[in-house]
């Protein structure tokens, strides 16, 4: 199964923009291996240098709740349905958003939150990836906090053989996600291409497949062509 054109965009409009007096959301995606993680350390050091107030976050986790919510999830030995693997995530979503992510940018615009997976996440790795519909994903998040869309969202787009290379280099213990067989991974990097193809007003994709600098150098003159830099 894969998305259709009506799944992508049908559900969009429940979705609310963050009110102009509040800060920036940013967030990541991207299968395993793509960089999120340095570009947002990266990211994060020239916000402040610009002294901008920065809040980095990963899903799942950010809160005491999300982060035993992650241990459980990653730890998981048996296959998880689905449907039981958004709920988990969807509930450290709503947690984030209510205790971390809202309250630091309400009315605040000098502040900006980079999160490390978001909704997006939940579209290809519970939907695309496990070849399940997406329109009942996007219905568990019709309700507030969760109807909250980010600014901008950056799709670091690399391929499955880059992917499983990095993996090996890290050298560390393949983690519930990680330890899936290659064709679900190479759905999963169908899927975000789809979602960033659907949804381009919102998801830059970047090809994080070259050197850390360049992939840096397209974040931030994207982020500036959004008056955010």
């Amino acid at each position: 199964m894969t998305f259709l054109a009506a799944d992508l965009h049908n559900f969009h409009d429940v979705f609310r923009p963050l009110p102009a007096t509040d800060g920036r959301f940013i967030s990541f995606e991207g299968i395993e291996g793509s960089g999120k993680t340095t570009q947002i350390r990266r990211l994060e050091a020239s916000l402040k240098a610009q002294g901008l107030e920065v809040l980095c976050l990963r899903e799942p986790g950010g809160t005491p709740f999300g982060e035993q919510l992650r241990q459980a999830i990653l730890t998981q030995g048996e296959p998880l349905d689905p449907m039981a693997e958004a709920g988990l995530f969807v509930a450290s979503r709503a947690q984030l958003l209510k205790e971390k992510i809202l309250p630091f940018l309400h009315g605040q615009p000098r502040h900006v939150v980079l999160l490390d997976r978001y909704l997006d996440s939940t579209l290809a790795y519970q939907g695309h990836a496990r070849g399940r519909p997406v329109a009942p994903l996007w219905a568990m998040h019709q309700f507030a906090p969760l109807n909250t869309l980010p600014h901008t969202t950056f799709f670091l787009d690399i391929d499955v053989e880059t992917s499983l290379a990095r993996q090996a280099a890290r050298g560390n213990q393949k983690d519930y996600f990680e330890a899936r067989q290659r064709d679900f991974h190479q759905r999963l990097a169908e899927g975000y291409r789809a979602l960033a193809k659907a949804h381009s007003e919102r998801i830059v994709t970047v090809d994080a497949r070259r050197a850390e600098d360049l992939v840096f150098a397209d974040l931030s003159a994207a982020l500036r062509a959004r008056g955010v830099l």
